[in-house]
């Protein structure tokens, strides 16, 4: 196989569709996953279908799971608020394991694509509150999944890339527009109403407004 392939987390926010713009322009065909698991709103689901067409990837795929099952985060249980002040430690909208769900799931197909790279858009510098958007967590899932995989067993390992790790909104946001990112076409609030406008008030929706600003480039996000 001479096709350089990538399966590449896409939830339909900035971070994940700068992710598809820096993979394609490295070369990689992209196939793109995003996962329907019990969210709050599905504005995210068809923000990340129309990231894809207008990236062009090879094929989008919506893995179903039933995360709301177990509950315990304000993005999957409609009983606990979505705080909209700024808190200390791990917030109440981290979903219990989701980063490694999803990535368990992303490195099945990518052995069966035989692509050889998964791309999350995890980032560690704006937010840190999430455990499993750490450096350690992804070293550790690189190597669990080259113990677990034939693939890996059989030396064709496997790469965790994680972009953004290191990366401010504003650089993010920068790094978006030069690979031509519409993000009028992103979603990234947190209980985003049916047609993708944001509150405004989340963490999510002030990081991203804190990046545009930063950046200098104006934040086509709508608001209700």
């Amino acid at each position: 196989m001479t096709e350089k392939r990538a399966v590449i987390l896409l939830s339909g926010g900035l971070d994940s569709a700068t992710v598809v713009a820096m993979a394609k322009a490295e070369g990689y065909s992209c196939y793109t996953m995003s996962f329907d698991y019990g969210q709050r709103h599905r504005a995210e689901l068809n923000a990340a279908a129309r990231v894809a067409r207008n990236l062009s990837v090879v094929e989008h795929k919506v893995i179903g799971l039933n995360l709301d099952g177990i509950g315990g985060s304000a993005l999957t249980d409609s009983s606990i608020d979505v705080p909209e002040t700024p808190g200390e430690g791990i917030p109440v909208t981290y979903v219990p394991a989701r980063n490694t769900v999803f990535l368990s799931l992303a490195l099945g197909w990518a052995e069966v694509l035989e692509a050889r790279d998964i791309f999350i858009g995890v980032n560690a510098v704006d937010y840190s509150g999430y455990p499993d958007c750490r450096p350690e967590f992804v070293e550790a899932f690189e190597r669990m999944a080259n113990l677990a995989t034939k693939a890996g067993v059989e030396g064709q390992g496997f790469r965790i890339r994680a972009p953004l790790q290191n990366m401010s909104k504003a650089q993010i946001v920068q790094a978006g527009m030069a690979r031509g990112v519409d993000y009028s076409l992103t979603v990234s609030c947190y209980q985003a109403d049916d047609d993708g406008r944001a509150c405004g008030k989340c963490d999510s929706c002030r990081l991203r407004a804190d990046g545009f600003k930063a950046a200098g480039v104006e934040d086509p996000t709508r608001y209700f």
